[in-house]
């Protein structure tokens, strides 16, 4: 059985709140969980100390025993000292687009032909 530790979507619409849980990998997002161990509430200011809350204790209980957290909540584990993160780097992000290398390419050209 591969267990995640993941987030659970509650609250209204336009209003999320969330369950941070540990589950079967195959249950549904929303679903059943085995354990429920912090919330997170994205709606409250990033300083609040209200806005991730986390269970320590059996946080490292489940990562022990094999558990693999999400990207985000991963996150919130290398914010409270529970996890490592690495820092991801995609240097083609600001690679520009197809048509925008075209564009600069014929404003370049254009350019040269006026100092011409």
């Amino acid at each position: 059985m591969s267990l995640k530790i993941r987030l659970a979507r509650g609250g209204t619409k336009k209003r999320p709140y969330y369950r941070i849980v540990v589950a079967d990998a195959r249950s549904p997002r929303d679903g059943r969980f085995i354990e429920k161990v912090g919330t997170y509430n994205p709606m409250l200011a990033k300083d609040s100390a209200e806005r991730v809350t986390l269970v320590t204790e059996r946080l490292q209980h489940w990562l022990s025993v094999g558990a693999q957290p999400t990207d985000r909540v991963l996150r919130f584990l290398s914010d409270a000292g529970l996890a490592t993160r690495e820092a991801h780097n995609n240097p083609e992000k600001a690679v520009p687009g197809k048509k925008a290398q075209e564009r600069a390419a014929a404003k370049a050209a254009k350019s040269a032909e006026a100092a011409e």
